[in-house]
């Protein structure tokens, strides 16, 4: 193993133990779930746009949608919480193959905007739909029993099953990225017309690394709604694909742990700010944002390799 794999798997390592230590070391095992949660969202993200190169502005859709479907299966139709977690899921999915069968017909901004647009679609049926609760949102939603044995009422056991989860989909993206589907993927973000040259038929495979990315979205969506036990439009509101987009840009698009670091920035940053400077955290992070745009080009998980490449090459030398 080389040197630089050798760091990035001891930083795994000692990440995950301090994550595993976390509520003994005192922290708030609500706000590390909700971090984690959304690390999900931006890592999915981050699969769709830093490895096959789809900016989406529509996935806000997928993570809202997930958390009504999973609300509503657990509180109205009663079903242990990972069924609802797979509806939230698989319902993500499907209509994420739904807006990819039009989508990726385009490129560039056309694409973005067709998601945006959809998406907007998806926001307007969740305020009209019946069993969304409206403006009102779904409210109440229990936490139940896993497999119907293994009650989550508790902060800390639900802290556990997040973060086997997470650790779950975190190694699932990266089997992706490094399997030959995932090459191809490298391929289409790089130089899509010499993909097509080469004989792959490149719209299968964005379609398939959409409906991934949709999928793995819902499940964050469906886990935040067991966390919080509530799902609201704010779930699925456009300013929410506009956060995701954000948390992985400030972390560095194309890297493993960016958009984790970069969600666990802006909800830290949330979270301190919110009962002190109430809706004005917005234009602070907005603020911290362009900052870091302006002297981090590749986000900070980014430029921190690229500066250790850097020392690398002047050490061969």
């Amino acid at each position: 193993m080389k040197p630089a794999n050798k760091l990035i798997a001891a930083t795994y390592l000692v990440l995950l133990v301090l994550a595993v230590l976390a509520p003994a070391l005192g922290l708030y095992p609500v706000f590390v779930m909700k971090l984690l949660c959304f690390a999900i969202f931006a890592s999915a993200f981050n699969l769709l746009l830093g490895f096959t190169g789809l900016l989406s502005f529509g996935h806000a859709a997928f993570f809202g949608s997930a958390a009504y479907f999973t609300g509503y299966a657990i509180k109205s139709l009663h079903v242990t919480p990972e069924l609802g977690l797979l509806a939230g899921a698989f319902g993500a999915g499907l209509i994420g193959l739904v807006v990819g069968l039009v989508a990726i017909r385009r490129q560039g901004i056309y694409f973005a905007m067709i998601t945006l647009a959809i998406a907007q679609m998806v926001f307007f049926v969740c305020l009209q739909a019946p069993f969304t609760g409206g403006e009102d949102g779904l409210q109440g939603v229990p936490r139940g029993a896993l497999f119907g044995l293994l009650s989550l009422e508790s902060d800390t056991t639900l802290y556990y099953l997040v973060l086997v989860i997470f650790v779950a989909c975190f190694m699932f993206i990266s089997r992706i990225v490094h399997s030959p589907f995932g090459q191809v993927l490298k391929m289409i973000r790089e130089n899509e017309p010499r993909a097509i040259s080469l004989g792959y038929q490149v719209d299968r495979y964005k379609l398939l690394a959409f409906v991934l990315s949709a999928a793995l979205a819902g499940l964050a969506g469906s886990l935040k709604t067991l966390i919080m036990g509530f799902a609201t439009l704010s779930d699925v509101h456009w300013s929410m694909s506009g956060e995701v987009i954000l948390m992985s840009l400030l972390g560095g698009v194309g890297t493993f742990f960016g958009p984790v670091l970069g969600s666990g920035i802006v909800i830290a940053l949330q979270d301190m700010l919110a009962d002190k400077v109430g809706s004005w955290v917005t234009v602070i992070i907005g603020v911290i944002f362009v900052i870091c745009v302006m002297a981090f080009r590749k986000g900070v998980v980014g430029e921190l390799q690229a500066y250790l490449e850097r020392r690398r090459q002047a050490v061969l030398k």
